[in-house]
């Protein structure tokens, strides 16, 4: 590499809340080997927008959850998220899934304290720094190695779609096993920033309360279970499973932007087969606090790449994402804690409009 690329920094210790600046184009891009990688860990098309402008550390990603394998948590270093910098799909034909973007930290830098906004309570997301110095390529990696490593020519086999490679595809190189009993982990989520102690002391209640139900009387612990959350406000036990064989469907026709309220969690229930399943789609643990709740539509889902096969996936049925309801990854086996934020696909049948809500 050039002597410029020698002081990027690849250990930053970032903690969440910490104002940093995306290095440049020319500066990341020395960081980069022949495919496009650090450390494993892409660096997409849809990134580079990012280039020069201040963010804030919205998590660590010192560890993230197995998406492909369904393995549990895994390892990462040296990596985080910032604010909610998700991935548009423009590099990869208009993926829709909205990742939330990793990023290692030698692709940032810290911003001092005087070069960070001074008006009380203005935002640095977007802000628009001059150009920094380009530092040398290490002649390795270049934009187009970004634009053709979306689409790995290894991975394309004639007579079969597009394979696509993007960093959840890739997110089992970029990392390493995570033991779910390793409790380090929580000491690092507690120290970043990423969970507090009423954070990790719920999730290994929940934890212990889930074993303890294999010991027998299940059903009056979850009936006890229920009613001190009752009392309190709480979430029911959200691991109870639907019963039916053939599920339903419900049309709504909902359009970006309306108000809609998630139905209770019984009449979800009432929805599912024994799978947990609507027509394909599950009914995840993590969304079993949003209901009952109001929000907007984000947007329709129709087509993303599956991470563990690389191909473009057309979801049958309207999948819905609503604003700002993604997995807290408070109630996953052997991946609680993970930062990633992914958004929940809700059924219509799963909503009301909230106007409708009203008049119940």
């Amino acid at each position: 590499m050039g002597e410029a690329s020698l002081k990027i920094e690849a250990v930053l210790r970032l903690q969440s809340g910490q104002v940093v600046e995306v290095r440049s184009e020319p500066e990341i891009l020395s960081t980069l080997d022949e495919s496009g990688n650090l450390e494993g860990l892409p660096f997409m098309p849809e990134m580079l927008a990012y280039c020069g402008k201040q963010f804030r550390v919205y998590r660590r990603a010192d560890k993230t959850c197995d998406t492909i394998n369904n393995s549990g948590s895994r390892r990462m270093r040296n990596t985080v998220h910032l604010d909610d910098l998700r991935c548009d799909g423009s590099g990869h034909d208009g993926c829709q899934a909205r990742c939330l973007i990793f990023w290692k930290e030698s692709w940032l830098k810290k911003v001092e304290a005087s070069q960070q906004p001074s008006t009380r309570g203005e935002e640095p997301t977007g802000i628009a720094r001059g150009p920094n110095p380009a530092s040398a390529s290490n002649g390795i990696a270049t934009h187009e190695t970004l634009i053709r490593a979306t689409r790995p020519a290894a991975l394309q086999t004639e007579g079969k779609g597009t394979i696509y490679s993007c960093q959840a595809t890739e997110l089992l190189r970029a990392s390493a096993p995570l033991r779910w009993w390793d409790a380090r982990q929580y000491v690092r989520d507690y120290r970043c920033g990423t969970a507090g102690i009423s954070d990790i002391v719920r999730m290994m209640f929940l934890w212990t309360f889930k074993k303890a139900l294999k010991i027998g009387a299940s059903r009056g612990l979850i009936w006890m279970y229920d009613r001190v959350q009752g009392m309190r406000g709480g979430i029911p036990y959200p691991y109870r499973s639907g019963q039916l064989k053939k599920t339903p469907t419900e049309e709504l026709n909902l359009k970006v932007g309306e108000l809609i309220q998630v139905k209770s969690y019984q009449e979800i229930l009432a929805t599912l087969d024994q799978n947990n399943r609507n027509r394909g789609l599950y009914f995840d643990a993590e969304m079993v606090p949003y209901c009952n709740g109001k929000y907007r539509v984000l947007s329709k889902v129709e087509r993303i790449v599956n991470e563990k096969n690389g191909e473009m996936s057309q979801l049958p049925g309207a999948c819905i994402m609503l604003e700002g309801v993604t997995c807290r990854s408070l109630y996953s086996d052997r991946r609680i804690g993970c930062p990633r934020s992914i958004f929940s696909y809700w059924r219509e049948i799963w909503l009301k409009r909230a106007d409708e809500a009203g008049k119940d």
